[in-house]
């Protein structure tokens, strides 16, 4: 009894300069905290706080309404997903997309930071690296405009020399095997520039002193290139991956939506633009609603999933 009676009157006498020392290394770093406060009320009031209206979901929406005046209907919203007859196509058209354009996309960035990697003349590689650079900055309406004054039928600069040729004539902007390669072409020449720049990085990061043993080792660049420069970038290789795949439902709505046409919408239709359809053509909110609820909740599942595989094969992952 004594010792208990002991331990309890010792507890403050420990608690008291640990917490003391807590406030004295807040005040401390003051400054450092204050700098976090705009940007944590940037994501409390852009990334939080719309999640409130995750709650349509799970009701028959109303605008005049509101939030808190339109009923529940549960989970109904979510079931006219599941038995709604596209679900399967649009289903199959988002993951298709997505997995061509992360596999489509992020190597060529790899090879063309890989080959700027080895360019010794300064002004060459800044010449190409703008230039490759460069289309990052135009919206997917002018890509699209680019795309039409090649292709469109009948006056497409492409279309025209096939005719002219004798070729007969082809129509690439709605046809159904095409649209998809067109997706991820147009996709590469726009951002395998800015991908590029991120590879770079990580491969300034690398110690030097490593390709200077592998050459004192007879090592070409061949071995520096596969022992080196590669595992130097692979962790930032698996981070990316990770992002994309848990963003693999999404398959770039913007560019999908311009592209899109009548014709192809077998092989088009995407998750985005059919919520585009529900949301502000049929205005049913709440089904929206519900699939953005479902794309959400599968990216999560995908991002923990990839980031565990990434940690079992040696990599870093993202936490």
């Amino acid at each position: 009894m004594a010792e208990t009676i002991a331990a309890r009157q010792e507890k403050p006498t420990v608690s008291r300069p640990m917490r003391q020392g807590k406030l004295r290394s807040i005040y401390l770093s003051r400054w450092f905290y204050l700098m976090m406060i705009p940007g944590l009320v940037y994501y409390a009031l852009f990334h939080y706080a719309p999640m409130m209206g995750a709650l349509i979901a799970f009701q028959d929406y109303n605008l005049m309404k509101g939030i808190w005046g339109s009923p529940w209907v549960g989970f109904d919203n979510f079931r006219v997903i599941f038995d709604n007859p596209e679900f399967i196509r649009i289903m199959r058209n988002t993951l298709l997309i997505s997995i061509y354009k992360i596999v489509g996309s992020m190597v060529p960035d790899v090879i063309l930071a890989l080959m700027l990697n080895e360019v010794r003349v300064r002004w060459f590689k800044r010449v190409v690296q703008t230039i490759t650079y460069g289309p990052y900055f135009l919206s997917w309406v002018i890509v699209y405009g680019l795309a039409f004054s090649f292709l469109a039928p009948g006056s497409g600069l492409i279309s025209t020399f096939v005719r002219d040729m004798g070729w007969g004539s082809i129509d690439l902007l709605t046809n159904k095997d095409f649209f998809r390669p067109l997706l991820v072409l147009t996709e590469i020449w726009k951002n395998t520039g800015f991908g590029a720049i991120i590879y770079l990085a990580a491969l300034a990061s690398i110690n030097q002193e490593l390709y200077e043993a592998a050459v004192v080792d007879g090592a070409g660049r061949w071995r520096q290139l596969w022992h080196i420069t590669l595992p130097g970038i692979r962790d930032v290789f698996v981070l990316l991956l990770i992002i994309r795949i848990g963003g693999i439902l999404d398959a770039g709505f913007d560019q999908v939506f311009i592209f899109l046409n009548a014709r192809v919408y077998d092989v088009g239709d995407i998750v985005d633009t059919w919520v585009y359809r529900y949301g502000f053509e049929r205005l049913e909110f709440g089904v929206a609603a519900a699939m953005g609820v479902f794309k959400s909740v599968i990216g999560l599942v995908l991002v923990i999933g990839a980031n565990r595989l990434a940690k079992k094969m040696g990599g870093s992952g993202i936490w």
